[in-house]
C-alpha cells in the first residue's frame, strides 16, 4: 500500500477533465512539496458504445478523461519543471490506440492522441531537462479489466502470447524506468509493456 511506503502521500479529489482542477492539483502539490519532479498520468475511463450510438456526452467524457486531462496536467506541470530545470512526464497509453476496439471509439482515439501529444511536448522541452514518454500497457489486473465479463476476460487472455494479464507492479516498473535519472536520454518514446498482445496472431 502506498501509505506504508517511503515518502509522503496526499490525496485530492476532482474531475481531471476540468482544466482548472488539473491546474489546482499541480499548484497544491508544488505548494506542499516545493517542487514537482514527476508527473505520471494514469487515470483512465472506459466508455463503451457502438460508434453509431455514441452520444456527445460519451465522446466528450472519453476524450476529456483519457486525453484532455493529460494535456491539462502536463501544461500545468511544465511551469514548475521548467523553473526548476527538469522533470519527467509519463503518459499511460493503451494498445487500443493501434489495435482498435469496436465499441471504444472515444477511448481508442484519446489513447492514440497521447502518442502525438507526448512527442509534441517532448520536442518542445527536450533541451530543458524534461522528458516526455508514453508507456503502453496491454491487459492488466485492474478494477477496470476485472469489471469485464468472465467470457470477455478469457477471450482477451487467449490473445496474450505470455498467457496471462499483467501485474500492476510490472507496469509500475516500466514507469519507474522512465523516471530514473539514467533514462534522461529517452524522450518522445512509446514503450510497450503488453505481454506481446499487440504483435497480433
Amino acid at each position: 500500500k502506498l501509505k506504508d511506503g517511503p515518502g509522503k502521500l496526499s490525496l485530492h479529489r476532482g474531475n481531471i477533465a476540468d482544466r482548472e482542477v488539473c491546474r489546482k492539483l499541480v499548484a497544491d502539490t508544488v505548494a506542499t512539496y516545493g517542487r514537482l519532479d514527476y508527473l505520471v498520468c494514469n487515470a483512465g475511463l472506459l466508455v463503451e458504445n457502438k460508434p453509431q450510438a455514441m452520444t456527445v456526452d460519451e465522446w466528450d467524457t472519453a476524450i476529456g478523461v483519457n486525453l484532455s486531462a493529460s494535456f491539462y496536467l502536463a501544461q500545468a506541470a511544465l511551469e514548475p519543471m521548467l523553473a526548476q530545470g527538469g522533470g519527467r512526464i509519463v503518459f499511460i497509453g493503451s494498445i487500443s490506440a493501434t489495435m482498435g476496439v469496436a465499441a471504444q471509439a472515444g477511448y481508442c482515439a484519446a489513447k492514440a492522441g497521447l502518442n502525438g501529444l507526448s512527442r509534441s511536448l517532448a520536442r518542445s522541452v527536450a533541451r530543458k531537462g524534461i522528458t516526455v514518454n508514453v508507456v503502453v500497457p496491454g491487459v492488466y489486473e485492474t478494477d477496470m479489466t476485472n469489471g469485464m465479463s468472465e467470457k470477455a476476460q478469457e477471450v482477451v487472455r487467449s490473445l496474450i502470447p505470455v498467457g496471462r494479464r499483467g501485474k500492476p507492479e510490472e507496469l509500475a516498473h516500466a514507469v519507474m524506468f522512465l523516471l530514473d535519472p539514467r533514462a534522461s536520454y529517452i524522450t518522445g518514446s512509446v514503450i510497450t509493456a503488453d505481454g506481446g498482445i499487440s504483435m497480433g496472431d
